[in-house]
């Protein structure tokens, strides 16, 4: 078999993007979901020797943190033994089962091998490997990938506090506003996202074959299983129980989760897109790094290509998501197969969207403000002016002001201060007012 490597990978995120994705594969790999899978069957039986169950009374304590070194050790031979035995299997939970039983052995513990997966499904397994593993993915991965991005437009936000700019409805020049203040909106935007993102719980179904504990509760009836589920999910793995449930979660939070990310991507699409289009206006140049080509055709470009490639992975990941949020809720009665196919593909959106943080980044690391063109729009567009001018009027009574100004700034004769003054000289307004008005520029009517 040959070697999977960036150049015969099929995906990019496998492949050309490797360097930039390599630290999801610990929680989305095939060995990832597999290790996940052995966690959670250790730390089951070990939630059943803590009941206790009477078969398992007897279980020393002491052996718990053996049993957990089964997956704090886990390694790569061990992932390629289950998928040897899932060959005979045919089922890849029960391969795990397999792998551990073997475990048992080593330990001594043979007698009680038969309390693995109690009363279980697979999809106990699987409904809590998953959202565990993608927990701890956001955790460990996305949230310092997108807080590090957040923090440079925070950084940015303040450096660039003071310097005036054009603003633009529908693309025509508009009321001046500040480049900080600007980018402060995506920062408030995405931090808003943040909010509501952490209001959502990765959910984890637990509870049988169809969700009803119909094993636990056949063989051990006095003892309180929805409780002990309830415990094990949220005590022990730090998930959400959902109950009650089918045989599988209903992945109704996962599907919100999806949703959020989704909804901060799109955010960040917005921000690609407005500062590629700042970089055209010339507003910004980039930063070029030796040996670096824009262009094979033509050597004066650099182009915003960083800005390019995040909106690029965010769209495919938004795609993914999508699909994620709005087929994962929907299953055949107690349940069909096609969530399981679906799950073993959410490291793919979220590896798309890591590129692009890191992209957006890069990208807004490269900026160097051209200060000169801002100062030079402003200048040709007198005619933002008239907003300020016209609120004056109207605060003093003046007579149709708005229509004395439509007058003034819908003529094809270019509007400057030259005719901005000298417009303000024709009003029958006291020389304060006039004095007033003469002092109002494009570089100063920023508001707040």
């Amino acid at each position: 078999m040959t070697t999977l490597n960036e150049l015969n990978a099929i995906s990019p995120i496998d492949g050309r993007y490797r360097s930039k994705t390599q630290s999801l594969a610990p929680f989305f790999s095939e060995e990832a979901l597999i290790k996940y899978r052995v966690l959670v069957e250790i730390e089951y039986f070990i939630a059943l020797c803590e009941v206790p169950l009477p078969q398992l009374q007897n279980v020393n304590p002491t052996v718990f943190e053996s049993l957990r070194d089964i997956y704090r050790n886990f390694s790569t031979e061990d992932a390629l033994w289950i998928k040897e035995t899932e060959k005979v299997t045919n089922h890849d939970v029960k391969a795990v089962e397999y792998f551990v039983k073997k475990a048992f052995e080593q330990l001594g513990l043979e007698a009680h091998r038969e309390f693995i997966h109690f009363g279980l499904t697979s999809q106990d397994i699987n409904n809590t490997s998953i959202p565990l593993s993608t927990k701890e993915a956001f955790e460990q991965v996305y949230m310092p990938s997108l807080i590090a991005l957040i923090s440079k437009l925070k950084e940015l936000a303040v450096e660039w506090k003071n310097i005036p700019m054009l603003a633009r409805t529908h693309g025509q020049p508009a009321s001046p506003t500040r480049l900080g203040k600007e980018i402060l909106v995506f920062v408030e935007r995405l931090e808003e996202q943040m909010r509501l993102l952490f209001n959502i719980p990765f959910a984890a179904k637990f509870g049988g074959a169809t969700g009803n504990y119909n094993a636990h509760h056949v063989a051990y009836p006095t003892i309180d299983w929805k409780q002990f589920g309830t415990t094990f999910v949220e005590n022990t793995l730090g998930l959400h129980h959902s109950f009650p449930t089918t045989q599988i979660e209903h992945y109704d939070h996962f599907a919100a989760f999806f949703d959020a990310l989704k909804r901060i991507n799109t955010i960040i699409i917005d921000l690609d897109r407005d500062i590629w289009t700042y970089v055209s206006m010339d507003y910004f140049k980039q930063k070029i790094k030796a040996g670096e080509i824009g262009s094979s055709a033509m050597p004066h470009k650099v182009n915003p290509i960083d800005f390019e490639n995040s909106e690029g992975n965010l769209g495919i990941a938004n795609a993914i998501f999508e699909h994620l949020s709005a087929k994962l809720p929907i299953s055949r009665l107690q349940r069909d197969l096609t969530d399981s196919t679906v799950l073993r593909n959410v490291g793919v959106p979220m590896g798309h969207t890591i590129i692009a943080f890191e992209a957006t980044l890069k990208g807004l690391n490269k900026l160097l403000l051209n200060e000169a063109k801002f100062e030079e729009d402003l200048e040709k567009n007198w005619a933002v002016v008239a907003e300020a001018i016209q609120t004056i009027l109207r605060r003093e009574a003046y007579p149709n002001p708005y229509e004395a100004l439509k007058g003034l700034t819908r003529t094809n004769e270019a509007i400057n201060k030259n005719a901005i003054h000298n417009f303000i000289n024709t009003l029958d307004v006291s020389e304060e007012i006039k004095a007033e008005l003469l002092q109002i520029t494009p570089s100063n009517y920023l508001g707040i």
